[in-house]
């Protein structure tokens, strides 16, 4: 798979939808920042197997999935606590995320992107991404291949 230009100006912006409304326009160019600083912001706390799904043509779910697996319930609280801090900052609005602990599978539905935080056992189990095998999918190692930040 080859991306032209970088994370943040590479396929975000080759697939957004133009729009004749200028608030709906920033609001797109918003979303794939929060989006991709999601993803860093899983890297950065140590999510395994960071996968984003461009489900924009074939749901009308959400556009984008972001997948990761954490290595723990504390990890899986603290990934969760990481992206809700940075949504939160960012003045995103947030439809629903789940709050509890010891689960295989959370949640955080932000309306135009869904993040996924599984276990490793859950995301075995529930194996998200065979569900959407005619979205596009990067793995996080794929959009930071032109930059310094390939940690994974």
């Amino acid at each position: 798979m080859v991306l032209h230009g970088s994370f943040s100006e590479g396929f975000f912006a080759e697939y957004s939808e133009p729009s004749t409304d200028d608030h709906d326009m920033n609001r797109r160019i918003n979303l794939d920042n929060v989006v991709k600083e999601i993803a860093d912001i899983l890297d950065e706390k140590h999510g395994e197997d960071i996968v984003i799904l461009d489900v924009s043509k074939v749901s009308n779910l959400s556009d984008y999935f972001v997948v990761a697996t954490a290595n723990s319930d504390p990890h899986m609280g603290a990934l969760r606590e990481a992206i809700l801090e940075y949504i939160e900052k960012e003045t995103v609005e947030i439809i629903y995320y789940d709050k509890g602990k010891g689960y295989d599978w959370l949640v955080i539905d932000g309306g135009y992107f869904i993040v996924h935080i599984f276990s490793k056992k859950g995301r075995e189990f529930y194996s998200l991404e065979d569900l959407w095998l005619n979205a596009k999918r990067y793995t996080y190692r794929d959009l930071v291949a032109d930059e310094d930040n390939t940690r994974q």
